[in-house]
């Protein structure tokens, strides 16, 4: 099989993480996960949101990008952890859509993205995993992380219609849906092999469309 680059995209409690080092493992591929870089408009950001929501995910676009570039380098097959489109097409446009960043911020952080997003390599596979909101509360207190403990479920549903509309119309690669919340590939060794085996068999196929995951 020649080089990959796939994409694992999915809400917060999705199981992503979990996922990218579970395709790393299984097919040999190189995982890349969340830029670490500090923001240093976070704390800004927090104190005054609509001061500082442009240049805040102005930060994390850039960041993001330049993961996207250095990826792309890599001479091996690659397995990303969360990409720039999602930051842009669910996170960015979440705080436009409640007033956090204004209209003219969006139209200048959009005309950004949509430019990077056409000259970087587009992915080989987009693996989203579509899991419901009492599915990724779960998941998110199994793993018990004190600061995502007060996520409320009405922001885990806005971001999943952001998510689903993001999806839906993403044309830059092709698509591969899991069910994750009748897939349990942490718990289940017969689900995390399906998916490997469907993951195997979409990249090896070089299909240019794919049909959602379906069980």
């Amino acid at each position: 099989m020649s080089r990959k680059y796939v994409v694992v995209a999915g809400n917060i409690g999705a199981g992503k993480s979990t996922l990218v080092n579970l395709l790393a493992e299984h097919l040999g591929f190189i995982a890349y996960f969340e830029p670490v870089s500090e923001n240093p408009f976070l704390k800004d950001f927090y104190a005054d949101m609509p001061r500082w929501a442009f240049q805040s995910q102005l930060f994390f676009l850039a960041n993001r990008a330049d993961m996207h570039r250095r990826l792309s380098a890599d001479p091996h097959s690659v397995v990303q952890d969360r990409s720039l489109y999602e930051d842009a097409q669910v996170f960015a446009k979440n705080l436009y859509q409640q007033g956090i960043m204004g209209e003219r911020e969006w139209r200048v952080y959009q005309n950004l993205y949509e430019t990077l997003a056409e000259i970087l390599p587009h992915p080989s596979l987009v693996i989203y995993i579509r899991a419901s909101v009492p599915t990724l509360q779960a998941r998110i207190a199994r793993r018990g992380r004190d600061f995502e403990a007060a996520i409320p479920d009405s922001y885990l549903e806005g971001l999943n219609r952001l998510y689903e509309e993001w999806i839906s119309s993403f044309t830059l690669a092709p698509i591969l849906t899991i069910p994750g919340d009748s897939l349990d590939f942490v718990a289940e060794s017969r689900d995390l092999q399906v998916i490997l085996r469907t993951v195997r068999k979409r990249l090896e196929d070089n299909q240019p469309y794919l049909f959602p995951f379906e069980m």
